[in-house]
């Protein structure tokens, strides 16, 4: 597995890295066995970062976690849990809480430190809370040993280039930002870089937007954007090629972006996704699938606050 420069952090995180989301039941119900071969099979296939939040499953991800890592040892893996969200409508990113969250997230993983910790969902609050008050606060566990790395998490790319103006940020999650039809975190990239901020991306499939499977009911596109990765998804199925190969085979490409995590807790598709992403990219097709895609290119949706976005 390749694996890239984290900003200034020192960390080298693999091109692709385990998402837990899917461990703590959003897309379906999820067995013991199912979660802990997932994450072995990640593990195996060189997947060393690893990604989740107390919001996913209110718990049950890191729960889960904590199950499938406690015969690992440390040094085989980093971890990154985030606070602030712990419910599709409740948020605290107090300091109080910052340093509640953290130690309840290392109780449920059964570890002593997280490699980065993230303010999960920013646009949805006051901003300047998370400037002035939560990750001053993020900065003292740094500094107690429980936080190596800290920053910052959302879909609105506005709200990286805020903090980033304002505060000392050392990573920062983009999720459905850099995929084969939407690609805005590219443009504030080498903002990022020259400020030393680590950029990871996730959701190269836009919450399935660009596979086989049937979208989810909270899925917020506009329709006009759902019926062009459809018909491309089909155009690819024509060719006999899944269009998530190639979702994934573009998201991993871009030099500047360290990692992009994906996730599921079906062990044989993350099997699949490590394959991917060593096998030749089909060139001709890629392009003509962007070319299909280019009338909805970059369009998203809002998400939290208004002004955030």
């Amino acid at each position: 597995m390749e694996h890239r420069k984290l900003g200034n952090t020192g960390l080298e995180l693999p091109i692709l890295s385990f998402g837990a989301s899917s461990l703590g039941q959003e897309f379906r119900p999820v067995s013991l066995d199912e979660a802990i071969r997932s994450v072995h099979v990640a593990l195996d296939n060189g997947m060393n970062f690893i990604d989740t939040s107390p919001y996913y499953g209110r718990g049950m991800s890191e729960v889960l976690l904590g199950v499938a890592l406690r015969e690992i040892p440390r040094d085989r893996y980093y971890i990154g849990t985030k606070l602030g969200r712990y419910d599709a409508d409740k948020f605290d990113f107090s300091a109080k809480r910052v340093v509640e969250s953290v130690d309840v997230s290392l109780h449920r993983l059964g570890i002593d430190h997280l490699d980065i910790c993230l303010c999960h969902d920013i646009e949805f609050v006051e901003m300047s809370q998370i400037v002035e008050e939560t990750l001053p606060a993020l900065r003292r566990l740094q500094k107690e040993g429980k936080v190596g790395h800290v920053g910052v998490s959302g879909y609105p790319m506005k709200i990286f280039e805020y903090i980033a103006e304002r505060a000392a940020l050392d990573v920062i999650l983009s999720y459905n930002q850099y995929t084969l039809q939407n690609t805005r975190l590219a443009d504030i990239v080498p903002y990022l870089k020259e400020k030393g901020v680590g950029v990871m991306n996730a959701g190269p499939f836009a919450a399935r937007l660009l596979t086989n499977a049937p979208l989810p009911k909270w899925h917020k596109e506009p329709e006009e954007v759902k019926e062009a990765c459809r018909k491309a998804a089909e155009y690819c199925q024509s060719k006999g090629v899944d269009i998530a190969k190639l979702a994934l085979q573009f998201s991993v490409r871009h030099p500047d972006i360290t990692t992009t995590i994906v996730g599921s807790a079906n062990p044989e598709h993350v099997q699949k996704w490590a394959q991917w992403i060593k096998e030749p990219v089909d060139e001709e097709l890629m392009q003509e699938v962007q070319a299909m895609l280019e009338p909805v290119k970059d369009i998203g949706h809002i998400e939290g606050r208004r002004e955030n976005n």
